[in-house]
């Protein structure tokens, strides 16, 4: 059966008409599907039984659902939700004593390998679909206003899987979420995170997007990076230098570099240079993350003193820059360590 979330509204008026229902019963529908949070069509009352019952029995309505979650000493919680195929995906939520930001993930796995992340171990099993993507924000949502009392905020897609790598799920998703017949979220509030692939970066510039994008980098030198980020050997950095600049010029969003400072791989005083280098090139700020460590990988975090002496080098070279401290890490939640290990 078809998913009744892949109708447009007027594909829904055109649908409820066929079923000799009346146009104002499409937008009760939409309303179900995208503001009011329902989980199934048993929870659309202001529907009548037989209508719903017939919708029941033509179209399909997979949603998302908590499988388990796991709380930090922090506050920060990991969820695993369950899809309806049976995979599952992982989320965290963020407090900060005035704000609470959901971190949500775009595809089942990952097939970009990069060797200092959990998730790049695992094989890509699908994309997300933009419903998926959608159920991430809406149950958050509800999660942070149940567990903190405060409203979900900001919205990171710095989850599972390469957002870029699932384009028009991920925008039809952020639609959704950001659309005011939606959750009506602030785009600005959202930051979509990829590893680098140049020309879906320009197509986000030619969409337009009124998001915030950040380029996960780790390194501004093409041979360390590639030894760490696989993917700089079909996306180098002079490639990803134009198409920043491009969707700088496109967008006028200035571009976050996230920096996981890992010891004795890029915390030396030559990539710190090269790093001054390539922010000169492009419009940005840098966000330096201490590394969280992963069972799969030897590497370490560098200690806060040479992490403090790198963010100095970078600020005497005028590059902005913020030292990002890790939310979640006793329980695997933190930057790099999303690995599935909720069941």
């Amino acid at each position: 059966m078809k998913n009744i979330r892949s109708f447009s509204k007027n594909e829904l008026i055109t649908l409820c008409e066929a079923l000799g229902q009346q146009k104002f019963r499409a937008n009760q529908l939409w309303e179900w599907l995208w503001q009011k949070g329902a989980r199934s069509f048993d929870d659309m009352t202001n529907l009548s039984k037989d209508f719903r019952a017939t919708l029941a029995s033509e179209f399909s309505f997979p949603t998302m659902t908590i499988a388990n979650s796991q709380k930090s000493s922090d506050g920060t919680i990991k969820y695993a939700f369950r899809l309806d195929d049976g995979f599952l995906v992982e989320g965290v939520l963020i407090p900060t004593s005035d704000r609470v930001t959901a971190c949500i993930s775009s595809q089942v796995g990952c097939s970009l390998s990069c060797t200092f992340c959990a998730t790049g171990f695992l094989k890509r099993e699908r994309n997300l679909r933009s419903d998926e993507i959608y159920d991430q924000v809406s149950i958050l949502r509800e999660e942070a206003a149940k567990e903190y009392g405060i409203n979900l905020s900001n919205i990171v897609l710095m989850g599972m899987g390469e957002p870029l790598l699932n384009y028009s799920n991920v925008l039809n998703g952020i639609e959704r979420i950001t659309a005011p017949d939606g959750l009506a979220m602030s785009p600005q509030r959202i930051t979509l995170s990829t590893a680098g692939i140049a020309k879906m970066i320009k197509k986000l510039g030619d969409d337009g997007v009124r998001f915030n994008l950040a380029l996960s980098l780790h390194s501004a030198n093409n041979e360390q990076r590639s030894k760490i980020m696989p993917i700089t050997d079909s996306n180098s950095l002079d490639d990803l230098v134009e198409a920043l600049n491009y969707f700088y010029e496109k967008t006028g969003t200035r571009v976050t570099l996230e920096y996981c400072v890992i010891n004795d791989i890029n915390d030396n005083p030559f990539e710190a240079e090269e790093l001054v280098a390539f922010c000169r090139r492009i419009k940005c700020k840098v966000n330096l993350i201490e590394y969280n460590p992963i069972d799969l990988a030897e590497f370490i975090s560098s200690s806060a003193e040479k992490i403090q002496r790198f963010a100095d080098y970078l600020e005497k070279n005028r590059v902005i820059v913020n030292i990002r401290k890790s939310r979640g890490k006793d329980i695997d939640a933190a930057c790099g360590q999303l690995a599935n290990k909720l069941a």
